[in-house]
């Protein structure tokens, strides 16, 4: 785009490319609904002209204004023109696909720009797996921003296949594609003030970037303090009154509606004429059947609609509110020097997206994009990850407090439920019968289902030779951490209420956010067997039955994405799914609820390779009680 080309159009003294007439433009600055023709030049809009009159005949205000010549017309038909959407956070590898194959599928909906923070591949990789992302998002069909890590790995109670430290953030943040240092999960650290954290923070201030806020459930003076390190946004609310608490001391906040965490309807109370102009939407973690099947942010907005919020107000929260927050100044509305992303539709009540255009140039119609020439970054140089020795790995927990007797040998590590090793008269329920007589008590992991936050429980353990068993009659499983990336192999052991398997069990490489190999099942034969199959496919989703993989997922872009179609991996998942609820569980995506069951800085008890975690206590417990 020059700029004096620009100016010469817009003044009308040459043409425009393009001018798209007979629309009704949707102005997010003002939330009017003007009748009017929009110019375009270099991509960019350099004018609106036409005549401007008001949706509302009552008014009575007309504004004469000049008409445009161009190139090209575009004839809206009367239907409505927005800016295109913006994604104020998502992390493209909870897609399963590559950044290429990602914009193809949401660039359909209506998402033109999307600020994306690679921190999953940044924990397997580093800084290679940044520069991989920041590559793979040229020449797309949309526009793909960043936000550079903030915590890798997210705590030192976890390993990960790397570490930014604060002179690698900051060196990133000198990229003009990164326009902010992502989502703080080390809050503990900023409340403290880790020097390590302090410099990450200086460092995006330096540059005048935003630093973006990750603080669950975090009130009171810690808030404050959490605020006063400049970190002015969060995407981790769960209730209207703790939204309301950030907005109050002028924390913008994105209103969060993925696959795993949804948090619209219990925000909605929060949103109202004093604080719609900060807050915004975003996906942040979304799986393929949703996007294919629902849509990505035009999906939320149609959802707000529906709940009450005005669809102006909903189309501004998703366009001018993300590109004023981040200070993008070139994205987010219908107006002069802005890029020409915009989007089609016609019913303001429920807006199906009909046509994207990017920079001017339509790249998606009903649903699909139209641009045959997409670039797709090939993936040779990214390594497979799979570190650990197969021989090293034990599935047995010994109970605390048993003494065995020498030349002892634990018993074959079936399950009890899962099995025919043991019958239930052989076992005994809190005590091993005839050997100990206190009853032994374990934490465990309590999933709560579509969130990612879980509880704790102190449940009874079923043991069998003074080793803990899984009891799949109370829900009680099995799940372990395994470090991918040194070689020593080090691993952690629990147990985990809610999968409801009865039996088999799944592993995955997708485990936020180190991304080490999480398992868990009824049976722990077919927990190593699912490990294996996960290591010789180079990462990715396993269900594994009696010793069988009964369906799989590869995802050997770092153990977390897939070069194939979002339609191609979400035919995969759902076949993958359907041999997960065969075991037993009852939850609509138990892969998503146990990649989560690994990240530390959730509330309130999770798994790493280093053992449970206590996150109120951000701190390492013992796993029996």
């Amino acid at each position: 785009m020059k700029l004096e080309s620009l100016i010469s159009a817009a003044a009308g003294r040459e043409k425009a490319d393009i001018l798209f007439i007979n629309g009704k433009v949707i102005n997010v600055f003002t939330g009017e609904i003007l009748k009017q023709s929009v110019a375009v030049k270099d991509g960019y809009i350099c004018g609106l002209g036409g005549i401007c009159k008001k949706e509302n005949p009552n008014l009575n205000i007309d504004v004469a204004g000049l008409e445009y010549q161009a190139d090209k017309i575009i004839d809206l038909q009367g239907m409505y023109l927005a800016p295109g959407f913006i994604d104020a956070h998502v992390h493209i590898e909870s897609s399963m696909v590559t950044p290429a194959q990602f914009a193809k599928g949401v660039a359909a909906f209506g998402t033109t720009t999307v600020i994306a923070d690679p921190h999953e591949i940044a924990n397997v990789m580093g800084i290679e797996g940044v520069q991989y992302m920041i590559k793979s998002a040229e020449n797309q069909p949309m526009n793909i921003l960043f936000a550079s890590p903030s915590c890798v790995p997210a705590t030192d109670m976890e390993t990960s296949g790397a570490v930014l430290d604060a002179k690698t953030v900051a060196n990133l943040l000198q990229n003009e594609k990164i326009v902010a240092l992502a989502e703080m999960m080390n809050y503990p650290g900023v409340i403290f003030t880790a020097s390590e954290v302090m410099a990450k923070i200086d460092a995006a201030h330096k540059v005048k970037k935003r630093v973006d806020g990750h603080a669950p459930s975090v009130t009171g003076k810690n808030l404050n303090a959490y605020a006063s390190a400049g970190i002015y946004s969060d995407h981790e609310c769960s209730t209207a009154t703790e939204a309301l608490e950030k907005l109050r001391l002028g924390i913008h906040i994105m209103v969060r509606e993925g696959t795993c965490a949804k948090n619209l309807d219990d925000l909605l109370p929060a949103i109202n004429e004093q604080t719609w102009h900060k807050m915004m939407w975003c996906s942040d973690d979304r799986h393929p059947e949703e996007i294919l099947t629902q849509g990505h942010i035009d999906y939320i907005i149609r959802k707000a609609i529906k709940s009450g919020i005005n669809p102006v107000r909903a189309i501004q929260m998703a366009t001018i509110n993300c590109a004023n927050y981040f200070r993008i100044d070139d994205i987010g509305a219908i107006a002069p020097k802005r890029r020409a992303d915009m989007v089609v539709f016609k019913d303001i009540e429920n807006p199906i997206i009909e046509k994207v255009f990017v920079k001017g140039v339509l790249v998606a119609e009903n649903g699909s994009c139209v641009n045959s020439s997409i670039k797709v970054e090939k993936s040779e140089e990214i390594p497979t990850v799979m570190n650990f020795d197969l021989n090293k790995i034990d599935f047995s927990i010994k109970c605390k407090g048993y003494s065995f007797p020498d030349n002892y040998f634990p018993p074959p590590q079936s399950s009890p439920r899962g099995g025919d090793d043991y019958s239930p008269s052989q076992l005994g329920r809190g005590k091993d019968v005839g050997q100990q007589e206190l009853p032994i008590k374990a934490k465990v992991i309590k999933i709560i289902p579509n969130q990612i936050i879980t509880e704790e429980s102190c449940m009874e353990v079923l043991q069998k030779d003074g080793y803990a068993m899984s009891d799949t009659s109370r829900d009680m499983i099995k799940i372990a951490v395994i470090e991918r990336y040194s070689g020593k192999t080090g691993m952690a052991k629990g147990f985990v209420n809610g999968l409801g398997f009865k039996k088999g069990a799944i592993a995955s490489t997708v485990a936020h956010d180190s991304h080490n190999i999480i398992v868990a099942g009824a049976d722990d034969d077919d927990m190593l067997c699912a490990v294996n199959a996960v290591k010789e496919m180079g990462g990715g989703f396993v269900v594994v039955c009696k010793k069988e993989v009964i369906a799989n997922l590869p995802l050997p872009v770092a153990g977390l994405m897939s070069e194939e179609s979002l339609e191609s991996v979400n035919l995969s998942m759902g076949r993958v799914l359907k041999a997960a609820q065969s075991l037993g569980s009852k939850l609509s995506d138990p892969f998503m609820a146990l990649g989560f069951l690994a990240l530390p800085v959730i509330p309130a008890l999770k798994i790493t390779d280093k053992g449970l975690v206590d996150v109120n206590k951000f701190a390492l417990v013992e796993l029996f009680c």
